[in-house]
């Protein structure tokens, strides 16, 4: 008893530390100012770190929405646009193959094929094909591509409307060096407060759902992705950064929207209107990731603030440090775009190559059922061809 009270007594002295290093003034604002300096007075309101635990159940209000904007408007949507809602066949229960899928290969060798058919007792081509079946409920139908496209898209066409509603009439959207006037001491706005508790509360979201949405090749940049700008949100939101925070997200969210409207109609098989949006969305990228972001506002956030202060505080170098990060996808996904323009100029194909392909079944299951009544009576009973025991 008297060990446990030490051991908390232990961890909370080492959490009361840690949570005063971490919000030690330095930190965060220019020398001479202190947290006491960011209380709410009159004319003056202040973003509080506190107010960042908002975006948890925004997140899970974002995804009632999306459950709902998904189930009843994406479906009849892809319905009218000729999208069907093709029934996957299940390959037939067997404890040897699965085995094998799961822990040694999804596509095996010709000669592992042959293996495994003589260990279940069954040809090589129902083995084929199960392997097939196999790998086609791994993944995503169509129309579960276009449901989360249509969420995507939903969500930054919004955000980029409303952001360009809440930043056309204010200075610093035209004068970029207006967003250090009067920093820190710059008032927080209520458009301001919705705009990041929104885009916050949409990345917590994205987060929650990395399990079960789409997974493509690039999955490691996209947890890169939203938890960079988790960090950078709440930090620039912490450090009264928000009038630079609401740029970065504007810049991002405009081109974002052109790509999930492109997948979409691609689900949609409407291939000149998903080429024309393609190539909007790769001009749209390329002005704003490789052009406005490193010389608009990184421009803003590594050289302007030198002006304003001699010696930059630690979070400086933080910010930086991520906004670097995220130019550093920025390039990465550019690269990915580039090649699939050059193959699209050179070979007329827009394929995306992050996404599997669906394989298609060679045999219908009248078909199947026809190869194994031969089967069985060539090579005895039909219940062993695809559901053998261990041996």
């Amino acid at each position: 008893m008297v060990f446990l009270t030490a051991t908390s007594e232990s961890m909370a002295y080492i959490l009361k530390t840690l949570n005063s290093w971490f919000w030690w003034e330095n930190i965060w604002m220019p020398i001479n100012c202190t947290w006491a300096d960011f209380v709410d007075r009159e004319g003056l309101v202040f973003p509080k770190p506190h107010q960042l635990y908002a975006t948890i159940p925004y997140a899970f209000v974002l995804l009632i929405i999306r459950f709902f904007s998904e189930r009843y408007v994406a479906i009849p949507l892809a319905k009218a646009l000729g999208i069907k809602n093709v029934r996957r066949v299940k390959p037939q229960p067997n404890p040897v193959l699965e085995s094998y899928f799961r822990e040694c290969s999804r596509q095996p060798s010709q000669s592992e094929i042959k293996g495994l058919a003589k260990k279940c007792n069954c040809t090589v081509h129902l083995v084929e094909k199960w392997f097939r079946r196999r790998r086609n409920l791994e993944i995503p139908t169509v129309l579960r591509k276009f449901q989360e496209a249509f969420w995507r898209f939903s969500f930054y066409l919004t955000s980029s409307i409303v952001g360009f509603i809440f930043l056309y009439d204010k200075p610093w959207f035209y004068d970029i060096w207006q967003t250090w006037v009067g920093y820190p001491f710059q008032t927080l706005l209520p458009s301001q407060y919705w705009y990041y508790m929104a885009e916050i509360g949409f990345y917590w979201s994205l987060i929650f759902t990395l399990g079960i949405d789409i997974k493509r090749k690039d999955f490691m940049a996209h947890v890169v992705h939203h938890l960079a700008a988790i960090g950078l949100m709440s930090g620039s939101w912490c450090g009264n950064y928000v009038r630079l925070g609401t740029l970065v997200i504007f810049v991002h969210d405009t081109a974002d929207f052109w790509l999930e409207a492109a997948k979409m109609f691609n689900y949609a098989r409407w291939e000149k209107t998903c080429n024309i949006l393609f190539i909007i969305f790769s001009i749209a990228f390329f002005i704003t990731r490789m052009i406005l972001f490193p010389f608009w506002i990184l421009r803003a956030t590594l050289y302007q603030p030198t002006y304003y202060s001699t010696t930059p505080v630690i979070a400086y170098f933080l910010f930086n440090g991520m906004l670097l990060t995220l130019q550093g996808l920025h390039l990465y996904w550019g690269y990915l775009i580039f090649k699939i323009l050059k193959r699209f100029v050179f070979l007329k194909d827009l394929k995306d190559d992050r996404s599997d392909e669906e394989e298609e079944d060679s045999l219908t299951d009248t078909e199947e059922e026809s190869t194994k009544s031969g089967t069985k009576n060539s090579s005895g009973s039909s219940k062993h061809l695809l559901s053998s025991s261990h041996h």
